[in-house]
């Protein structure tokens, strides 16, 4: 009997709804992440990580974006920094971004929640190897 791995669950932090309902797309048709939870700005992931009632339904993978309104990127990491030991589960964070300012990225790089950057549009094979390795260590 063949076991599948539990789902990964994904979560989207971006403000651009077109790149995010595609981004969407892309992870349902390929059968990545069927859960996939999004906000327009870090503020509001933030208050929904916080949430107690969302505690089971927390993701195991958060693709940010930087640049957005209200809470950008590095906000929402520094508010991350201050909840993450109350989360009571281990959540991999890429950057997703159009920047490819290498302040930006060395920045990404500083940061040890940060998992890696990667540079709008992302490579399939890239996602489908950041979701492999998410399942194994699942």
């Amino acid at each position: 009997m063949i076991v599948s791995p539990p789902p990964v669950n994904a979560c989207i932090i971006d403000n651009n709804t077109t790149y995010v309902y595609g981004f969407k797309k892309l992870l349902n048709l390929k059968n990545l992440s069927s859960r996939v939870c999004t906000f327009n700005n870090g503020s509001e992931a933030i208050s929904y990580f916080k949430n107690p009632l969302n505690a089971n339904n927390l993701p195991d993978v958060i693709f940010l974006d930087i640049s957005m309104p209200v809470m950008d990127g590095w906000e929402f990491m520094n508010e991350f920094a201050e909840i993450k030991s109350q989360l009571g589960k281990k959540i991999t964070i890429y950057i997703l971004s159009s920047s490819t300012d290498i302040n930006d990225i060395e920045r990404a790089k500083k940061n040890s929640d940060i998992s890696d950057y990667i540079i709008k549009p992302v490579d399939v094979s890239r996602l489908a190897k950041i979701f492999r390795d998410l399942n194994d260590t699942n």
